[in-house]
C-alpha cells in the first residue's frame, strides 16, 4: 500500500468551499464526459449518519475504457467502469472507488478542510502516525499542469475574480493571502499484484494529484459563477447538470435519485473506522482502478446547462433531451 497527504491551498474560506465544491464536481464531470465515456450519476441524497450527523450520498459509475494506459487497456473487458461513492458530511468526506472486474485495486479518500495554511500535522489523528506519510503540497498557481488540461482563463497567476476582487495569485501567495482555506486529503492506494503493485500504486497516485490540481484550479476560476449561489440552488444545478452529463455519455438513460428525506440509519449499518453505506449493510469496499488524465474530445455534442449566473433560473433541462428521439451515429 502507497499512502501520501495531499494539501491544497485556497483563496475561499470553508463555508464558501462547500458551494464551490458541489459547483466545481458537477461542471468538471460534464466537461469530461463524452459519448460513452464519463461520469454518470447513478444516486444522490441526503441522509443522517448516526455518528458523522447529516450528510449527502452519492454514487456514480466512471467510463473510462479509452483513458486507460495500453498496459491496463489489455486487461480490462472493453465496456468498463469504475463504481465511486462518495459520503459527504462537509467539512469531512469519504470517497472509494470499486471495480469487481479488479478486486486488487483498493483506493480510500479521506478529506478533511480547515481555513488555514495547511499547517495542522495531525489533521487525520489525535496522535501522530508510527510511519511517516509523504506529504504533497500541492500550488494551484504555479504548479505545472499537463498541456492538453491548460486554459488561459484558468490560469490563476492571471485570474481576479470580479465578485470577490481576489486573484491574481503571486509567487508566496499561500503566505499573505486572506481569506485561506487547505483541503487536506489522504489517500491510501493498493494493488495486490505481484510484479505491478509499485508501478501501478506510482502510475495511480500521479493521476490523483493531477486531477486534484486541475479541480481545485477550476473552482476557484468559476467562483464568479458560484459564490453568490445558495445551497438550495446550487443543488438544482447539481441535478440539472448530472441529467445532461447522463445523456451526454449516451449509453443509457439517466437513473438519478435526489431525494428530499434522508434515508433511516438504520439500514445502513457499518464499522466505526468509515461511514456507513445507505445501500447496504455491507461496508463500503474502496477499490479502483487508476483514472488516467482524459483525452482531448473529438466532436463533443452539443449541450445547453442552467445558467448560474441567474438567480431566477429553475435549472431545467432543454426539451430537446428525449430518449425517443433517434440517435445520432458516431
Amino acid at each position: 500500500m502507497l499512502m501520501k497527504e495531499y494539501r491544497i491551498c485556497m483563496p475561499l474560506t470553508v463555508e464558501e468551499y462547500r458551494i464551490g465544491q458541489l459547483y466545481m464536481i458537477s461542471k468538471h464531470s460534464h466537461e469530461q464526459s463524452e459519448r460513452g465515456e464519463g461520469v454518470e450519476v447513478v444516486q444522490n441524497e441526503p441522509y443522517e449518519d448516526p455518528e458523522h450527523g447529516s450528510g449527502q450520498f452519492t454514487e456514480k459509475r466512471i467510463y473510462l475504457n479509452n483513458k486507460l494506459p495500453s498496459w491496463a487497456r489489455a486487461v480490462v473487458p472493453k465496456i468498463f467502469y469504475v463504481t465511486e461513492k462518495a459520503w459527504n458530511y462537509y467539512p469531512y468526506t469519504v470517497t472509494g472507488n470499486g471495480c469487481s472486474f479488479l478486486p486488487k485495486f483498493s483506493i480510500h479518500i479521506e478529506t478533511k478542510y480547515e481555513n488555514n495554511k495547511g499547517s495542522n500535522n495531525n489533521i487525520f489523528s489525535t496522535e501522530p502516525r508510527d510511519e511517516e506519510t509523504e506529504v504533497w503540497v500541492v500550488d494551484i498557481a504555479y504548479d505545472e499542469i499537463p498541456e492538453r488540461h491548460y486554459k488561459e482563463s484558468e490560469d490563476l497567476r492571471y485570474f481576479k475574480s470580479k465578485k470577490t476582487n481576489r486573484g491574481l495569485l503571486q509567487e508566496g501567495w499561500i503566505d499573505n493571502q486572506d481569506p485561506i482555506m487547505c483541503s487536506y486529503k489522504l489517500v491510501s492506494v493498493k494493488f495486490e499484484v505481484w510484479g505491478l503493485q509499485t508501478r501501478v500504486e506510482q502510475f495511480v497516485h500521479k493521476v490523483i494529484r493531477d486531477v486534484l490540481l486541475l479541480g481545485h484550479r477550476q473552482a476557484f476560476a468559476w467562483v464568479d459563477e458560484w459564490i453568490d449561489m445558495t445551497m438550495e440552488e446550487v443543488r438544482e444545478y447539481e441535478r440539472a447538470t448530472q441529467e445532461a452529463t447522463n445523456l451526454k455519455i449516451g449509453t443509457f438513460p439517466p437513473v438519478i435519485s435526489i431525494s428530499e428525506n434522508p434515508l433511516p440509519s438504520s439500514a445502513r449499518n457499518g464499522p466505526n473506522s468509515a461511514p456507513s453505506t445507505p445501500l447496504s449493510t455491507e461496508p463500503p469496499e474502496f477499490l479502483s482502478v487508476p483514472k488516467d488524465r482524459p483525452r482531448k474530445k473529438s466532436a463533443p455534442e452539443t449541450l445547453t446547462l442552467p445558467d448560474p449566473g441567474r438567480r431566477d433560473s429553475i435549472f431545467k433541462l432543454p426539451s430537446f433531451f428525449s430518449w425517443n428521439s433517434s440517435p445520432q451515429p458516431e
